[in-house]
């Protein structure tokens, strides 16, 4: 308990931020589907078989899974706000259409027919009638809508829009109950103020819920508006995938480029997403800078049909081909190599006398195997294992984090990881050799677009200070200073830049 307290006190600035991106983008995205499902609804209320078609196909894109769908978008608007706002609306659509419809449609007979010999237009009819007596439907579907779009919007950080699932994507990578706790109460209890307001909204008479609607839209489009403008100014952004790691490295980018420049507005964006949602935003400008490694490079970005032995060849291909293909300038990489590996507890590699990959072979009917998607997918990750090492065991798949959990309850026995994870000193892992050199070499270095990198020399000469720096044994020492004695990656990585005199204090 006194953790959590402490967690929320040091992080209630962040925690109001995220609050406020949350907010923002439930609120438009409800605004929306209200905008596109009530009007719609009123269209087809005369074309039952229409209004059939139109039930399903919001049916049918509410069982497409929020990930996928937000994958599905980024090519098209990129990542960021937008994406977050249309995957949400598409979700919201089905109960505020089905529930208007419904209304609509089931107001009684005769009162339709008392309008009609009022004398009173179409339109007349609808505003008067039939909207004020379907109103207590519409509202309803507009809550469950609205509930729905709280919870799923926790999934907007994963594509850098921010929100409240910056706090539990945080926690799980870092195995921080307390900031988990913090983002899903804090979601819980928008949700539950949301809904007290719809139920304010449907106490009140029609005419005053949409001028008051109408007010609040003007407003916050004024402000959406001057912050927009806003962000015309000259800024630099730089972003880091999820991790502690990710975050240390943007903080030094940041500190450096500062170093130089102190006047330069630098903005940081941690736990912005996975390479895809990052090197999209690259792209498109949404962001500047990010850490990238040479191995993704090849495998990811570039699609190389060929990997080099070396490391100063395997950079000088990414490099290269990133030049040709995407017009990115790749600066020069770190020395510390956070590539692949299989772990195991140190107790099980002393039980079975396991130093290499290929000692599993011993052992392949014992195994229990916990990995992340991604290392499954990648044709140099568990295929490759299992082809040059005559491997196989079963495998389930799991979030990058809660495959150590696993490993330390005993629940599976064998692992993938990073080579400078912090978790590997802390749960007391052993790390097999790859005495048959599957995996290729990882080395960190900034990516950017070669016109920022032409326009901010500067920065490209201050990140170029890193070129070299930083061991294994220095990252994973600043990983665990991070995830397990719970400093900030900023403190951390400023005190690396001092102490190597990279920086001044």
């Amino acid at each position: 308990m006194l953790d959590f307290v402490q967690t929320f006190m040091d992080r209630k600035a962040a925690l109001v931020q995220a609050l406020g991106q949350h907010l923002a983008i439930s609120f438009w995205a409800l605004l929306i589907a209200v905008v596109i499902a009530i009007p719609v609804a009123i269209w087809v209320r005369r074309y039952p078989k229409v209004a059939q078609v139109i039930l399903q196909l919001t049916g049918v894109l509410q069982t497409i899974p929020s990930l996928a769908l937000l994958g599905l978008l980024i090519p098209f608007v990129g990542i960021g706000t937008v994406p977050a706002i249309i995957a949400l609306v598409v979700y919201a659509l089905l109960p505020i259409f089905q529930n208007t419809y419904v209304g609509l449609t089931e107001i009684d007979p005769s009162t339709e027919e008392a309008a009609d010999a009022m004398g009173m237009s179409r339109s007349r009819k609808l505003f008067r009638v039939e909207l004020p007596m379907a109103m207590p439907i519409i509202i309803s579907g507009i809550r469950t809508s609205m509930v729905l779009i709280i919870g799923t919007a926790t999934l907007a950080a994963l594509i850098g829009a921010g929100g409240l699932g910056n706090f539990i994507l945080l926690g799980i990578d870092r195995n921080n109950t307390s900031l988990i706790l913090i983002g899903a109460i804090s979601a819980a209890l928008l949700a539950i103020v949301m809904s007290y307001f719809i139920t304010i909204l449907q106490k009140m008479k029609f005419r005053n819920v949409v001028i008051l609607i109408g007010t609040i839209v003007v407003i916050g489009g004024s402000f959406a508006g001057y912050t927009a403008v806003s962000q015309l100014n000259q800024k630099v952004v730089i972003a880091g995938k999820l991790g502690a790691e990710p975050e240390i490295l943007i903080n030094m980018y940041k500190d450096l480029i500062t170093a130089k420049d102190p006047r330069l507005d630098v903005e940081l964006k941690p736990n912005f997403g996975k390479t895809s949602f990052l090197f999209s935003a690259l792209k498109s400008n949404q962001i500047n800078i990010y850490p990238e490694f040479t191995g993704t490079v090849l495998e990811t970005l570039t699609h190389s049909s060929v990997t080099p032995k070396t490391p100063a060849a395997i950079y000088r291909l990414g490099k290269q081909q990133l030049a040709q293909q995407d017009h990115m300038a790749y600066l020069k990489p770190m020395a510390y190599n956070n590539t692949y590996g299989i772990a195991v507890k140190e107790s099980f590699a002393q039980r079975y006398h396991l130093k290499t990959i290929e000692d599993l072979q011993q052992v392949q009917g014992k195994l229990k195997a916990g990995m992340s998607m991604e290392f499954m997918d990648r044709k140099d990750g568990l295929k490759l294992v299992e082809r040059r090492y005559h491997i196989k065991f079963p495998v389930k798949g799991m979030e990058p984090e809660l495959r150590y959990r696993a490993i330390h309850d005993n629940q599976i026995n064998l692992i993938d990881c990073y080579s400078t994870d912090s978790e590997l000193r802390q749960y007391h892992l052993t790390v097999l050799q790859d005495n048959k050199h599957v995996f290729p070499i990882y080395q960190g270095a900034p990516l950017m677009t070669q016109d920022f990198a032409k326009k901010h020399p500067q920065a490209v000469s201050s990140l170029n200070k890193l070129a070299g720096k930083i061991s294994e044994r220095q990252i994973q020492q600043m990983n665990y200073e991070v995830n397990v004695l719970d400093q900030s990656p900023a403190s951390v990585a400023r005190h690396y830049l001092v102490q190597h005199h990279l920086i001044k204090e």
